[in-house]
Parts: structure tokens; C-alpha cells; sequence
């Protein structure tokens, strides 16, 4: 049996870095610690540093990457300053229920010309009729809270939960922002400020 020549192999190990670097993650990268139950979430979100294959698989881009840059105004959701990034939404994952599994909402940041990955969001809209404020890995969801206009409408009422799976977050790894994610020369950024916070839906 014949072994593979040392010039082989390091064409393949060149070319797997290549196609890393493709998907605009880096090999070497440190992710955020998180606890065991995310690390299963993490693992089953990786391919998605792929955002064709995020597509693919039905997560839709909505263009924007969204900063929040001033503080947050009396009777709106206390966000820190920092940015979302660009949200690709599939609407298969939207439901009253949220399943730690399949999250609404997967988060990128531009660099260059690429896409990173860097979380992801359950994302839960009232109009689904859900019952009960929301709670995933022990934290309570964001709101209810108004639509981020001028992406969304404002009567897109909903909860919302970040977190921060490949990328650290020096607010925490459930802040909705995160100021280490940045937006600038991206065609498409778009500064918001904070969403209004509503009162919980009557049962």
C-alpha cells in the first residue's frame, strides 16, 4: 500500500484552511465559553459559519446590520451600546415555544467581504399566541418590546433572546448587544435606537 507523499498532504491541510477562511471564520478563533447545554447548540450551529449554507437550509438574510449606538431612552428595552449585526431569520423556527435547538435567528457580522458568525437568537412574536413569557437556558427572554423600525413594522410585537455563541461579548453572552460587533463600511448598516417595552399580553 502505497503512503501519501508528504506534498499531498500539506496541499490538503492548505486547502481545508483555505475553505475555513472561506466561510469567514477563523480556524484558530476562540469561542466564547458557554455552558454544556450550549456547547450542544454551538456544535449543531457550526455549518452555519457557511452562510450559504444557512440559506440553504431556509435562514433567510434581512440585510441590515443593525447598531445601536446612543443609550437607551426611559420605557425602552435597556440595551448596551453595541450592534446586533445582521440577522437571517427562518421562519420555520418561529413558533410560541421556542426550541433550544433550532433558534429563529442566526447572527452575522460583515468583515470585508464576508459574513462571521456570531450567535444566534430565539426569536418569538406575539402574534404566534404564545401564552407565557418566554425563558431559554435559565434566562428570561427581552420584552415584549415594539418592531426594530424601519426593518421591521412597529406593530411587530415579540420577545426576543441573543446569544452570543462565536463571538465573546464583553456585556455577556445573553446582551442583546454586543459592542465588540461592528457594522462600519458595510453598505447596508443601520443605527436604531432601543425599542419602546410593552406591557405582557393578557392570558
Amino acid at each position: 500500500v502505497s503512503r501519501p507523499r508528504e506534498g499531498n498532504l500539506t496541499g490538503l491541510v492548505i486547502l481545508l484552511l483555505s475553505t475555513l477562511c472561506a466561510w469567514g471564520q477563523s480556524p484558530t478563533a476562540t469561542l466564547p465559553k458557554v455552558p454544556p447545554e450550549l456547547e450542544k447548540v454551538r456544535a449543531a450551529l457550526v455549518k452555519y459559519q457557511d452562510p450559504i449554507v444557512a440559506v440553504r437550509d431556509g435562514y433567510l438574510s434581512t440585510l441590515a446590520c443593525v447598531e445601536f449606538p446612543r443609550p437607551a431612552k426611559p420605557g425602552h428595552v435597556p440595551y448596551p451600546i453595541g450592534a446586533m449585526g445582521i440577522h437571517f431569520l427562518n421562519p420555520n423556527f418561529v413558533k410560541p415555544i421556542p426550541d433550544p435547538a433550532h433558534p429563529a435567528i442566526l447572527l452575522y457580522e460583515p468583515d470585508g467581504g464576508k459574513l462571521r458568525l456570531t450567535g444566534a437568537e430565539w426569536f418569538v412574536p406575539l402574534a404566534t399566541g404564545v401564552k407565557q413569557h418566554p425563558q431559554l437556558f435559565g434566562h428570561p427572554f427581552h420584552g415584549p418590546m415594539e418592531g426594530h423600525y424601519p426593518l421591521q413594522r412597529l406593530e411587530e410585537h415579540h420577545y426576543d433572546l441573543h446569544v452570543w455563541l462565536f463571538k465573546a461579548n464583553p456585556e455577556g453572552l445573553f446582551s442583546p448587544t454586543n459592542p465588540a460587533v461592528k457594522c462600519k463600511g458595510y453598505a447596508y448598516s443601520l443605527d436604531l435606537d432601543s425599542p419602546r417595552i410593552l406591557p405582557e399580553p393578557k392570558p
